[in-house]
């Protein structure tokens, strides 16, 4: 039986940096035991975007960037033994499969066995989607996934899968398959399920554990942030857990900074919902044992919720935004009049519509749809110098936004004095709903390559 499972997390998101894992790699690469490497690349509107993809293009609908990620690390987990997971596989699974077996042709890996972790999208499933999707929904569905858990990828690492690309299985869940698998533990058995949930929850942001979001300089001070580096959790057959992070990296894994991931996105401490888990940490203890080096104990599981979160991605509106800068003495002053201008401009070609503006550097992030916060601050920030104004807008007529669009740029001659650097930009945009489905209508498949 495995005693020390060592599992280590390589992105975060989509657009993460690719070449942190290398390190992360060549970390694991050098440890005794099992291990494993995950990607985390999706989020609710990227697996809509990603099945945009797959519908005008059959052979895409993956994680834009998998082969990013895959690519600088392929050699070296394969000739180590350790195996890939990841949820790049997005909206086409298969798609991305076929490609790497492509390309693991004719090398010393052509053997490598590739496994899909199938069933999440139910779009083009037999199950009666209206039994469980919300009665009104606002746009063409292009897409409706179900947030499944790890029996997948336990399955696949089984049958001596070397990499498995998975679609929308939830984030955790690429850790509590390797970590079941490695250590046999059943799927009933909730608290060890929950400590793996922990370690995925842990490292699913990736570098967030091992000081990337945690920085704040003064208060929170993180060294050589530029080369952070990719977090390792060590894994006992007992449950315990240590987090830490790939040798030679900057960054820091500290009792603080595993303390925020550990709470972060938890709607309730003491039962956090997951596929696989229902997980309490109301009675974690965080522990530093050496630098870089944090025990997790204490982490508790009740049995897994009847019903699994589904999501809709939902196509049809536009968003259009358009930009202008204001510098000098009297910028404020010439970017509120400005607004002004926009927001009579609107009534008089739009009525229907209405526009979200900032004034950026004034009030952008805390402001409000209809711009009460940032009338507060104008007369506060009139000796500010330099501002941008934003006007945005989101609708069905994508002619009629860039009418809007073109007139915003008009402000170059028919405005304030001063502006300049006018941005427009107009791109679809993307929407999602949620609805709950009993786990017993969802099935999971596995198709190998």
């Amino acid at each position: 039986m495995t005693t020390t499972v060592h599992i280590g997390c390589g992105a975060g998101f989509a657009n993460d940096r690719p070449d942190a894992a290398r390190a992360l790699a060549n970390d694991l690469a050098g440890r005794d035991g099992r291990r494993f490497l995950f990607f985390e690349l999706l989020a609710e509107r990227t697996l809509a975007e990603a099945q945009l993809r797959r519908l005008n293009d059959g052979q895409s609908g993956y994680a834009l960037r998998l082969f990013d990620f895959l690519e600088p690390v392929l050699e070296t987990c394969l000739d180590a033994g350790i195996a890939i997971v990841t949820n790049g596989g997005a909206a086409n699974p298969t798609a991305a499969a076929t490609r790497l077996r492509q390309q693991l042709q004719g090398t010393r890996h052509a053997s490598a066995r590739i496994a899909c972790v199938l069933g999440d999208d139910l779009l083009g499933s037999d199950i009666d989607l209206q039994q469980w999707l919300p009665a009104q929904l606002d746009g063409e569905v292009v897409s409706v996934n179900v947030y499944s858990g790890a029996d997948g990828i336990v399955q696949a690492l089984d049958q001596g899968a070397d990499i498995v690309l998975c679609g929308r299985v939830a984030d955790p869940s690429l850790a509590v398959g390797p970590l079941r698998h490695a250590f046999g533990w059943q799927a009933d058995d909730w608290d060890r399920i929950a400590q793996a949930t922990a370690v995925g929850h842990l490292l699913e942001c990736c570098t967030q554990v091992s000081g990337g979001y945690f920085a704040h300089p003064g208060l929170k001070d993180v060294p050589d942030l530029a080369n952070v580096g990719c977090p390792i959790a060590s894994v006992t057959a007992e449950g315990q857990i240590v987090i830490g992070k790939a040798a030679g990296t900057g960054g820091c894994v500290s009792e603080r900074t595993v303390k925020e991931q550990l709470l972060y996105e938890v709607h309730d401490p003491a039962s956090y919902l997951t596929p696989d888990v229902i997980m309490d940490l109301s009675q974690v203890h965080v522990r530093q044992i050496a630098t870089d080096q944090v025990v997790v104990e204490g982490v508790r599981g009740k049995p897994q919720p009847t019903h699994l979160k589904g999501l809709v991605g939902l196509r049809g509106k536009w968003f259009a935004e358009a930009e202008i800068s204001y510098a000098g003495p009297g910028a404020v002053a010439r970017a509120a009049l400005a607004r002004d201008i926009l927001l009579q401009r609107c009534t008089k070609l739009a009525p229907q519509l209405t526009p979200w503006i900032d004034v950026i550097g004034v009030a952008s992030l805390f402001n409000d749809a209809g711009g009460q916060w940032l009338q507060q601050r104008l007369a506060q920030a009139a000796d500010c110098q330099d501002v941008r104004l934003r006007i945005s807008f989101l609708d069905r007529d994508k002619a009629l936004l860039e009418r809007l669009l073109l007139d915003a740029e008009s402000l170059y001659t028919n405005g304030p004095a001063g502006g300049g650097g006018v941005r427009r930009h107009i791109g679809e945009s993307l929407g999602t709903a949620s609805f709950l489905i009993e786990r017993t209508a969802v099935r999971q498949q596995l198709e190998w390559f």
